[in-house]
């Protein structure tokens, strides 16, 4: 099957192990139904699991990717849901054994990839299997860390950490729509710019003291960005935390977090039924995903190579 995977693992280089072509797919269970992949977007994860953040050497080569959209049953226009676990008190994210697509099964980069029925979402009318194959991580992500997890409401002042990143941007164009203010920070002036261009009320330099405090943070970037996040809050307010890509050990600052009773909440990926929610919200809004480039799959090297840069401005989409 023609796709796009790893051929190894290799730290440093992840580019020199990036396979494109035929390969075979590892086995799938039988009931599983297949999906024609018809669009699919880029994470840092597919990066990850060339650098065996995300893959170990015993399971490549494995077929990359968590997102598409394309064809299912009975020809319907579908969006796969890329958590692969069993709900435990209804949420499969809990599930000890769950994991991704291209973690243990084949994932989303290929003609076809087989998923649990349960794991296909029907696509809206008027929504394109571009737009939609760049949902199911960032956008998932984004949005069960504002709806579900921080504890806001329409009004409220949502700080989001590091501006251009993929679940920063979902966050950006998510909030507005769910009528946050939104305040974005970035080390980059033309990224704030373009960050205000989306829907951005007004963007910071990293650990600016801001006009006023939060009620909640929307955290990625971790080590550099904690200490400003902190006391970015308002007393009882909540930091929300699905990534550390600057590093995961800042100071705890204790103190702070009891004095004015913080709340930090873990969250990773989000489930079928946030996933239904998140496909009304784009429907009532009209907002779409941003997509930075479309590729053809045998340019993929091109997009990871500008993931690997950071020079993306949204989504790096790849069709068939």
């Amino acid at each position: 099957m023609y796709a796009i995977y790893a051929a190894g693992i290799d730290r440093d280089d992840p580019l020199s192990v990036l396979g494109i072509g035929d390969v075979e797919a590892k086995p799938t269970p039988e009931e599983w139904v297949d999906v024609d992949v018809k669009a699919m977007s880029l994470n840092h994860h597919d990066v990850w699991a060339l650098k065996g953040q995300a893959l170990r050497e015993e399971q490549v080569p494995m077929i990359l990717g968590t997102d598409a959209a394309g064809i299912g049953l009975d020809g319907a226009s579908v969006v796969v849901h890329a958590v692969i676990g069993s709900p435990i008190r209804g949420d499969e994210t809990l599930d000890p054994k769950r994991s991704l697509l291209s973690e243990v099964y084949p994932g989303t980069f290929a003609e076809r990839v087989r998923v649990p029925a349960q794991n296909l979402i029907p696509l809206p009318e008027g929504m394109g299997f571009e737009e939609a194959s760049c949902l199911p991580t960032a956008y998932l992500t984004a949005y069960r860390m504002l709806a579900t997890k921080a504890g806001t409401q329409a009004g409220d002042t949502v700080l989001i950490q590091g501006a251009g990143g993929g679940v920063s941007t979902a966050a950006i164009v998510l909030a507005k729509a769910m009528g946050l203010r939104v305040w974005v920070t970035s080390r980059d002036t033309a990224k704030g710019e373009w960050a205000v261009s989306i829907g951005a009320d007004e963007a910071f330099e990293v650990g600016a003291r801001l006009p006023d405090k939060v009620d909640a943070v929307i955290e990625t970037v971790g080590e550099a960005t904690w200490d400003h996040s902190l006391k970015s809050l308002r007393p009882g307010g909540t930091i929300v935390v699905s990534g550390a890509t600057s590093g995961a050990m800042p100071p705890a600052q204790l103190n702070r977090v009891f004095f004015l009773q913080l709340q930090i909440v873990g969250s990773t990926m989000g489930t079928a039924q946030e996933f239904h929610q998140l496909l009304a919200l784009l429907a009532e809004s009209g907002v779409r995903p941003i997509i930075d480039r479309t590729l053809p799959m045998d340019q993929a090297a091109e997009g990871f190579a500008a993931m690997i840069g950071g020079t993306l401005r949204g989504k790096i989409v790849m069709t068939r």
